[in-house]
């Protein structure tokens, strides 16, 4: 992907994991939009519900990318155009050069083996009517990985690379705990030794001890596979862990995109800076006192009619009326951090201050915080 900064810097051939070169996936203005039909007999569209609206960015091979932002923004979506189980309404998908977003079932076959996904629901992602075995084996068998006597064995050493017992094949998936049935997932998505796996939300059905774990395991799995990640979360601090960079998605639209000492420590974005005042701060409670708080007033809008302009401007406490006017291009700082925001600076004390006016100011009669301005 090519990155133009700004002034006068020529422009580099770079990947968002910082290595130079050709990325293994480039993302550019993808989009997915769902239609909304009338009821009735005669079903028209009446409008569409913009998931991802815009998307671009890439990941190098051995890298990761942690895709964060509130429940709704379209992250998962995007996993599943990454992955191909849903088709994109326009914009590429470039797999090691190749654009598998217009490509037919059958010449995609190939690619099914590279690209893999982690689901985020251990419990309705696998089939309670197959064994663990089944279930891990029947990439092997479609893809044809190894000999067909061969699968029980490599199952088994798959079982074992993911902390299971490898004789616990002949089991059904309601037989194991939900960490357990993660790791089985995770089985699954190294059995055709893919080049790119899309965690969605990988251990958020997982207790914090099972997802120290499971966060780890995938973290030496792509040491020793030398495995892209594609990670997305909710969770801003196991994505801080896994992830060197990482990009923040509001309503359907990457808005800030930074390596994670620089997204935590300077953010740049109104959006990103109440996500992150949100996070509890350990170190700061142990010697006393707490973060500031940024409130944001009102609701997400709806993805079918989004605000025009900058779409976090009707519950950001620095919109002007440029915000309303222009959407902010995605623009690129100091040291290749990217934000999409008009009055983009790094957080201040004034920030805190400023957005509890505004929901203070937003507050009408009744005590009711409206919808957005």
């Amino acid at each position: 992907m090519t990155e133009t900064t700004t002034g006068t810097t020529p422009t580099a051939e770079r990947t968002w994991g910082g290595g130079t070169g050709t990325p293994l996936l480039e993302v550019k203005d993808l989009v997915k939009h769902f239609p909304v039909r009338s009821t009735g007999v005669i079903r028209r569209v009446v409008g569409q519900v913009q998931a991802v609206d815009g998307v671009s960015f890439s990941v190098g091979r051995g890298e990761s990318l942690g895709l964060v932002g509130e429940s709704g923004c379209g992250k998962s979506t995007t996993g599943r155009l990454i992955t191909r189980l849903l088709d994109p309404t326009s914009g590429e998908v470039r797999f090691e050069g190749t654009d598998i977003g217009s490509l037919s079932p059958r010449k995609m076959l190939p690619f099914r083996r590279e690209i893999q996904i982690i689901f985020q629901d251990p419990y309705s992602s696998l089939n309670p009517r197959h064994t663990v075995g089944s279930i891990i084996g029947t990439p092997l068998r479609v893809h044809n990985i190894v000999p067909k006597k061969d699968v029980l064995s490599r199952v088994q050493e798959l079982l074992e690379v993911v902390g299971l017992n490898p004789e616990h094949y002949n089991r059904y998936p309601g037989e194991f705990s939900g960490g357990q049935r993660q790791r089985i997932g995770i089985a699954r998505a190294l059995a055709v030794r893919p080049k790119l796996i899309v965690a969605d939300e990988p251990v958020s059905a997982l207790d914090v001890s099972i997802q120290a774990q499971v966060v780890n395991l995938l973290a030496d799995l792509q040491k020793e596979f030398g495995i892209s990640f594609v990670f997305i979360a909710h969770d801003l601090a196991i994505v801080r862990h896994f992830c060197p960079k990482i990009a923040v998605m509001y309503l359907g639209k990457i808005v800030e995109v930074a390596d994670r000492e620089r997204l935590y420590t300077q953010p740049h974005h109104p959006y990103t800076q109440a996500l992150l005042s949100a996070v509890p701060d350990v170190g700061q409670a142990a010697v006393g006192g707490r973060r500031e708080r940024i409130r944001l007033f009102g609701d997400v809008p709806s993805p079918i009619d989004p605000p025009s302009g900058c779409r976090f401007r009707t519950r950001c406490w620095k919109a002007q009326d440029i915000c309303a006017s222009q959407e902010p291009p995605l623009r690129t700082l100091v040291g290749g951090h990217q934000v999409a925001c008009h009055f983009a600076a790094p957080p201040s004390a004034a920030d805190a201050q400023a957005s509890q006016a505004a929901v203070a100011a937003a507050v009408d009669g009744d005590g009711e915080v409206p919808l957005g301005r």
